[in-house]
């Protein structure tokens, strides 16, 4: 069946990148593509991808609320452990 369809610019240069790419004409590809979007229009959308979190706790003597802070004593204690291994 034949018909008009107008493809914005971008569309038009992918669909025919892929053409010369698999060595196909461009009915083939469009086609392919229009199959594959009809498909995946009737399926149920997946769920989504849910991340379990855990708590952490706290090491005793931080102080929470300061980030930088606890940061900077994350760091001072990651220096005096090398250095420690150093002897």
């Amino acid at each position: 069946m034949r018909t008009t369809v107008t493809l914005d610019a971008d569309v038009d240069a992918r669909l025919r990148a892929l053409a010369r790419e698999r060595g196909v004409p461009l009915r083939t590809v469009i086609n392919d593509a229009l199959r594959a979007g009809v498909q995946a229009a009737g399926r149920a959308p997946a769920t989504p991808y849910r991340l379990p979190s855990r708590r952490l706790g706290a090491r005793p003597g931080l102080n929470l609320d300061k980030a930088l802070s606890i940061a900077g004593q994350v760091d001072d204690d990651e220096i005096a452990r090398k250095l420690d291994l150093r002897k």
